[in-house]
């Protein structure tokens, strides 16, 4: 399971609080409270807010994570939450909580992607990103074995569809192959007038598309890259 469990035990120590109290603070029942605290149970994006509200901090202090890097391929530790905190009152630090899918959103947007996510069996279920605001950001769970070996089967994708492509980088595409419309995770390469798509897995053929004939979009780029613990 990813690091995305809640500090709420720990804070709820240094503020000597119960959960009764806690309860009462973010109208949250003190069961439902209980799992949090315990990482029994799967926080949403409402009672995030209202706990980080609660407890007087901001959101990023109540997550224990690891992300690796916006390069993907070194897996570097955010900062503990005593550096976060340093480092929020230095800049303006975002986080967002993300939508885990199990498909490629053919239009990603905040509501779209709420949408395919509960369609999909995970509701409530989501991965924190600090330092974009791009709502329409989505978090694709690899489940397979196909993107080996760059990224692995239960591998967390987070997509963002604002951020520039340039050659060289990997992302979330459509395109026409045999008068059917494929979404898939590639690697893109930019020519004079092709588009070249490369698998992750290297044991398929590249796809040359022509710029200006065959249809294709990029949906967004992978940024970042959440790895399974234990």
């Amino acid at each position: 399971m990813i690091s995305t469990k809640l500090r709420v035990k720990e804070l709820l120590r240094e503020r000597r609080w119960t959960t009764k109290v806690l309860a009462e603070k973010t109208g949250m029942s003190e069961s439902y409270l209980t799992h949090i605290k315990n990482g029994t149970r799967r926080w949403n994006e409402d009672a995030l807010l209202k706990l980080a509200e609660a407890f007087e901090v901001h959101p990023t202090d109540l997550f224990y994570f690891q992300k690796e890097s916006a390069d993907i391929e070194s897996k570097v530790a955010l900062p503990d939450i005593s550096q976060l905190k340093e480092l929020s009152e230095k800049v303006d630090l975002k986080v967002q909580v993300v939508p885990v899918l199990d498909q490629i959103p053919s239009n990603p947007t905040a509501a779209n992607n709420r949408i395919l996510q509960v369609a999909a069996g995970f509701k409530d279920k989501y991965v924190p990103v600090v330092g974009s605001d791009d709502n329409s950001m989505f978090c694709f769970h690899v489940e397979d074995t196909s993107l080996a070996p760059k990224f692995l089967k239960d591998d967390y994708l987070i997509i963002s569809p604002t951020v520039w492509t340039r050659s060289g980088d990997i992302v979330a595409i459509e395109y026409m192959q045999n008068e059917e419309k494929i979404r898939s995770i590639r690697q893109i390469n930019y020519m004079d007038d092709f588009v070249v798509l490369e698998s992750l897995s290297h044991k398929e053929a590249p796809i040359a598309l022509v710029r200006g004939k065959d249809e294709f979009r990029v949906i967004g780029k992978v940024i970042s890259r959440y790895q399974k613990i234990g």
